[in-house]
């Protein structure tokens, strides 16, 4: 069906402001995992940097996470900064530079020792430090490299400038990454992006309820009550909750097919056909295996062999006054007699004459017949007489037995007596066991090969057409 034109457009409207709630959502997850790009506004891979200009994002959003630079770090980039501008002023051998060396040294220590990164999860960057500085310093060790960098000597003879630039291109970045997050009074991190997302709730919550009144309104000849339109739009609920917020992506998603940007018809019937399918797959084979189960246990503990003869010998009640098992016994004789037996007529005959046949050959009196001359093809002739007699009697002799009420009767009582007898028989001997032994045997080959290895019983279905 066609949505009218002004409600599409409106639909798209709401659909563009989930989905950019959505997008914001996204940004918040990976935010602190990213925030190192957000910070640098570039990647490095290797050697390699890649620089993006992006806005000053860190800085607007750190405080809705609950992030601040962490202390050690800043300070120790503020030591920095003053011993640039010591060296300007003052020169190297200033008391004042040589102080704000040994305050550096120091603190190079404490942050190898102490290990700064840890409590941000950035444990990787310190190594990158500690590996840049060897390098720089051809020294094994961090600590003594970090000590002759910030020598006085050292930095003469290398050239303070060139050194000093190394560090804000190399080192600096790195503890700039470092940072400290507080933690809220539920002992998780802080987040406050409630701040962010509480417009957007509002909004989707205010169309929720607009929404689902006027589903009621419109729908009032189906006497639909408010609950049951807010279950109907189910999905708008999760725009509200603040947890879980990744959720989301499932109304959007509903709503870009509504809006008719996307189309899930054949999404929605591929996935149902095949969750149904699983599902009675698996349903058919557990209740299979299980019955199975259940019948090798009542066979292997006698239970069905008793309920058997039970039934035998307890009376027989009656609840419709109709004797169904003569009626099956009837109908199935009229079927055999009346439509089976005329199609196998030929091959009936044909196995008479061979029994009889076989039976004749061994008779002398029949070998010498037919070696008279003349004679000889006298027994065929009336072999074939003989056999055709024999099943036109026998299918005459059923066919009136069908119209015969006592003959009926007796061939009822014949099937309940022949049930009775080979029950009793059974039970004589080791025939009883052996054959539940066999049935149990059987019932596992079967549940083995066939019920295990079911495959989907709605695999008749057709499939969905890509």
């Amino acid at each position: 069906m066609t949505m009218p034109r002004k409600n599409i457009w409106y639909e798209r409207l709401m659909v563009s402001i989930a989905m950019v709630n959505l997008g914001i959502v996204g940004f918040d997850i990976s935010y602190v995992a990213l925030r190192d790009f957000w910070l640098r506004g570039g990647v490095s891979i290797g050697p390699l940097t890649f620089q993006v200009p992006v806005p000053p994002i860190v800085k607007w959003y750190d405080p809705i996470k609950g992030i601040e630079q962490h202390r050690d770090s800043e300070q120790y980039l503020k030591s920095v900064e003053e011993l640039e501008a010591t060296l300007v002023q003052s020169g190297i051998d200033s008391p004042q530079s040589l102080a704000i060396l040994k305050d550096l040294q120091d603190e190079s220590s404490k942050m190898i020792d102490g290990n700064w990164f840890e409590v941000a999860g950035k444990a990787g960057n310190l190594e990158k430090i500690k590996n840049r500085m060897r390098d720089r310093m051809g020294i094994k060790s961090s600590r003594k490299s970090f000590e002759t960098f910030w020598d006085k000597d050292y930095l003469k003879n290398k050239g303070i400038t060139q050194e000093i630039a190394f560090f804000n291109a190399k080192i600096k970045p790195l503890l700039l990454t470092n940072y400290y997050r507080s933690t809220g009074e539920n002992g998780l991190p802080t987040d406050n992006f409630w701040v962010v997302d509480f417009p957007f709730v509002l909004l989707f919550g205010a169309e929720f309820l607009a929404r689902t009144f006027y589903l009621t309104r419109r729908h009032r000849d189906r006497n639909l009550k408010w609950p049951d339109a807010m279950l109907w739009r189910w999905y708008d609920v999760l725009f509200l909750i603040p947890i879980w917020q990744w959720l989301r992506i499932i109304p959007v998603i509903i709503r870009l097919d509504q809006a008719n940007l996307i189309k899930l018809d054949r999404i929605r019937d591929q996935a149902t056909q095949g969750f149904v399918s699983n599902i009675a797959e698996e349903l058919t084979e557990a209740v299979l295996v299980q019955s199975i189960n259940q019948l090798q246990s009542d066979i292997s503990t006698g239970v069905l062999t008793r309920w058997a003869m039970n039934t035998i010998n307890r009376p027989y009640q009656d609840i419709n006054q109709r004797d169904e098992i003569r009626e099956i016994i009837d109908r199935m004789l009229k079927i055999t007699v009346n439509q089976a037996l005329p199609q196998v007529k030929p091959e009936l005959e044909a196995v008479i004459r061979h029994v009889m046949e076989g039976v004749l050959e061994q008779s002398p009196i029949y070998k010498g017949f037919k070696s008279i001359p003349l004679m000889g093809a006298v027994p065929s002739q009336l072999n074939e007489q003989l056999i055709s007699s024999v099943t036109s009697g026998a299918y005459d002799a059923l066919s009136q037995a069908l119209e015969d009420q006592v003959a009926a009767e007796l061939i009822n009582q014949f099937v309940k007596n022949f049930g009775r007898a080979v029950i009793e028989g059974l039970q004589e001997g080791d025939s009883l066991d052996e054959l539940q032994s066999l049935l149990s045997d059987l019932l596992e080959e079967v549940k083995v090969n066939y019920i295990q290895h079911l495959e989907s019983p709605l695999n008749f279905l057709p499939a969905v057409q890509g």
